[in-house]
């Protein structure tokens, strides 16, 4: 809230839409893996009234300790080191960057990837390989995204991204800061993770109440353009009692329209594009 929106260095064109979210988070904590569904459910029903950023931070360490409780501390500076483009201790979240090369939208089908991979396949995302599989999962260049893990631009947008947290003096994760269109008013931050109606009220209030909600797409089309899908997230997307959906996509398994994924993170879900 004591951040100035003049103060924000634009890395988007807010075009039409008069409210920019910056999202806060580290890409390997639970909590903000949590996010996830509500994230997809704003863009779903009111992605026409505001542009996305997502900026990395947290701690970043924990990965490479071999630490598999996902913390949530400030992130510091001497927990990164650039030589010639390349850091190396946080090849992970580099490569986050580096698929935003290739635009914003590769960037979060990277992003959202990466973290399936981590959290439901519980693969090891500091592995180059694992990498370079991840982006071409997602339709990235793979030579251009290998190229761009070791270069100067994503070690820089890296350290872009830890600029803007500590300016807005972001402590936690998830954070999402709201902006509107006056840019001489004060951002409003929000800290923690709450329910996606508390996040409506905010988008609301600060579009003026005229916010009209898209309809969400039938449960199938919704899979179909998905990797894999945590039963959690949909009944967060759906507003469906987590029992019932899993019920529903059980069914779903009987028609053999889906293949289910049992994590220790709970139950994810695969579309079978040619059932």
């Amino acid at each position: 809230m004591e951040w100035k929106a003049q103060n924000l260095v634009k890395l988007e064109n807010v075009r039409n839409k008069p409210i920019e979210i910056y999202v806060f988070i580290d890409p390997f904590c639970e909590d903000c893996w949590l996010m996830t569904p509500i994230i997809k459910k704003l863009q779903l029903q009111y992605g026409d009234y505001f542009t996305l950023k997502h900026v990395l931070c947290g701690d970043l360490t924990v990965l490479n300790g071999g630490n598999k409780q996902r913390r949530q501390r400030p992130f510091c500076r001497d927990q990164y080191n650039t030589e010639q483009g390349a850091v190396v201790p946080h090849l992970a979240a580099i490569s986050i960057k580096a698929a935003e090369l290739q635009g914003k939208r590769a960037g979060i089908r990277f992003l959202r990837r990466l973290q399936e991979l981590l959290f439901a396949e519980q693969a090891n995302v500091t592995d180059i390989n694992t990498l370079e599989e991840c982006a071409i999962s997602v339709g990235l260049d793979s030579k251009e995204f290998i190229r761009d893990i070791y270069s100067s631009s994503a070690a820089r947008a890296f350290q872009c991204d830890i600029k803007i947290s500590s300016e807005m003096n972001v402590l936690e994760m998830p954070a999402m800061v709201f902006f509107n269109e006056h840019i001489e008013d004060e951002g409003l931050k929000i800290t923690g993770l709450y329910s996606y109606s508390i996040y409506v009220q905010i988008l609301k209030e600060m579009l003026g109440g005229y916010a009209h909600p898209t309809k969400i797409p039938p449960l199938e089309k919704y899979l179909s353009g998905q990797s894999i899908v945590s039963t959690h997230d949909l009944s967060v997307i759906y507003d469906m009692p987590y029992q019932q959906m899993e019920r529903k996509m059980k069914k779903l398994q009987l028609q053999r329209k889906v293949e289910k994924i049992n994590t220790a993170n709970g139950s994810y879900w695969k579309y079978l594009q040619f059932s």
